[in-house]
């Protein structure tokens, strides 16, 4: 299931789910309607929001400056903004 990809002035909004201390930092694939994430970082002293930045940039071939943590600074479930990224390239996504 794709999730809700909302468009915003400049890019979209998605909703993710982080797996911390994984093997490899990967896309998951759909999961309730977040794009589920794993990341080799633990969820200690914002570790793993910075590795989540930094995979999503890389992901999206945008500049870490435009990828924003909205929601869920402590949480798995996190709403992330994407400045530069259409809804449709979103759901293009190869998982």
């Amino acid at each position: 299931m794709i999730s809700e990809v909302r468009t915003v002035p400049g890019g979209v909004q998605i909703k993710v789910k982080i797996q911390p201390r994984a093997a490899k930092n990967e896309l998951a694939g759909w999961l309730d309607g977040m794009l589920k994430i794993r990341l080799t970082a633990p969820p200690v002293d914002g570790e793993a929001n910075a590795a989540c930045v930094q995979f999503l940039a890389e992901l999206f071939a945008v500049p870490k400056s435009a990828v924003k943590i909205v929601n869920g600074q402590t949480s798995r479930h996190k709403t992330i903004e994407i400045k530069g990224v259409t809804a449709e390239y979103v759901h293009k996504l190869k998982v």
